[in-house]
């Protein structure tokens, strides 16, 4: 089964590229099938990791950034794939 992690974080006005320099700076404590980083207008990142595991299995997220750096707290949610077409 493929799980798709979401993690979606909006920088304070003007940080946005330092919250991407410092999402891509994140390592986590396993490896991910893929993982893929976006960014958005309004300072907005997304870092998406697709993973070979049950829908519930612990799995490493990325943490919260530094507060000087995000105007609210991180967006999470957990996919399950419903195939491709």
């Amino acid at each position: 089964m493929t799980v798709a992690l979401m993690w979606e974080a909006r920088a304070v006005e003007g940080r946005g590229a330092d919250l991407l320099a410092w999402a891509r700076r994140q390592n986590l404590a396993a490896t991910p099938v893929r993982r893929e980083t976006f960014h958005a207008p309004r300072d907005r990142v997304l870092v998406i990791t697709w993973w070979d595991a049950p829908y519930d299995a612990a799995l490493p997220e990325l943490p919260e950034p530094p507060g000087e750096l995000v105007t609210r707290p991180v967006h999470r949610w957990r996919f399950e794939s419903a195939g491709t077409r």
